[in-house]
């Protein structure tokens, strides 16, 4: 059985986890075993997928008019009073979106039921977590250390090779959930010569058509579980996420040059041993 309190806490996860680089979807996981939901009923999937549209929405208000940018609505920039002329002349666009985002969403269909079968229960989570971190650290090592030349200061620099290198890494996390989409990406903009604000910002904002076609297609299949005494339920979740992940995004682009990849990595090597120790013993 749901309880109401269990809304608040992981809308509250949800919202603090989607976008840094220590997997919401882990979080989630290790969340429900926490809660007593070993086996989540269907109703709390669903939950699970309404509450990540708040997110979705929370970071495309963030990036609104790098969206009206990358789709080229001309007069809906005017009409919301953005200057048309202030962009870049040279733009991330809608090829670099895709590139960026059709390995992983193509991997992540291909194989959706192996994942599910294996991937969503604590002990690969936790792996996951040690191993996707371990990559963040060195990735950032190697990038700190000067081993690797950063070419692309803001994600308008982004190249169409730098974006595809991206997609194809990110793979991994589509495939093995734990990992992190976010850890992923931004790692991988290191290692191919962003600086950290484009490899935020593009991480971010690929996030939105990978996690609306994500999300889209679980809710196609979980429609019929909304139920009317659910309501509430559903919704006290959906407004804690969105304002969660809306604050945690503005904090986390403030803070950015102070926040180092690898102070996720030792929390996600903490929250693995924590977690191994006192609850999967």
């Amino acid at each position: 059985m749901l309880h109401g309190f269990d809304s608040i806490i992981l809308g509250i996860i949800e919202g603090l986890t989607e976008f840094l680089p220590v997997s919401s979807t882990g979080h989630m996981i290790l969340t429900n075993k926490l809660l007593g939901y070993e086996e989540a009923p269907e109703t709390l999937k669903t939950f699970e997928i309404v509450i990540q549209f708040a997110a979705i929405l929370a970071i495309a208000i963030v990036y609104r008019r790098k969206v009206i940018q990358v789709l080229g609505f001309r007069g809906t920039e005017k009409a919301q009073g953005l200057r048309v002329d202030s962009f870049p002349k040279r733009r991330l666009n809608l090829l670099h979106v895709l590139l960026g985002i059709v390995p992983p969403l193509a991997a992540a269909f291909l194989f959706r039921d192996f994942i599910k079968t294996l991937g969503f229960t604590p002990t690969p989570v936790l792996w996951a977590l040690v191993v996707g971190g371990i990559y963040m650290w060195v990735s950032e090592l190697l990038y700190d250390g000067g081993r690797i030349r950063r070419t692309s200061e803001t994600m308008d620099d982004i190249t169409y090779k730098q974006a595809l290198l991206i997609g194809l890494i990110q793979c991994v996390s589509a495939l093995w959930p734990g990992f992190s989409r976010s850890g992923s990406t931004m790692a991988a903009g290191l290692l191919t010569g962003l600086s950290y604000r484009a490899s935020a910002d593009f991480s971010f904002f690929i996030a939105i058509p990978i996690m609306t076609a994500a999300t889209g297609y679980e809710l196609l299949g979980n429609i019929g579980n909304f139920r009317p005494e659910d309501i509430g339920f559903f919704a006290t979740g959906f407004v804690v996420s969105f304002l969660v992940a809306l604050l945690v995004v503005v904090v986390f682009l403030r803070w950015l040059q102070r926040i180092k990849l690898r102070y996720f990595a030792w929390y996600r090597f903490a929250l693995a041993a924590l977690f191994w120790l006192f609850v999967m013993r």
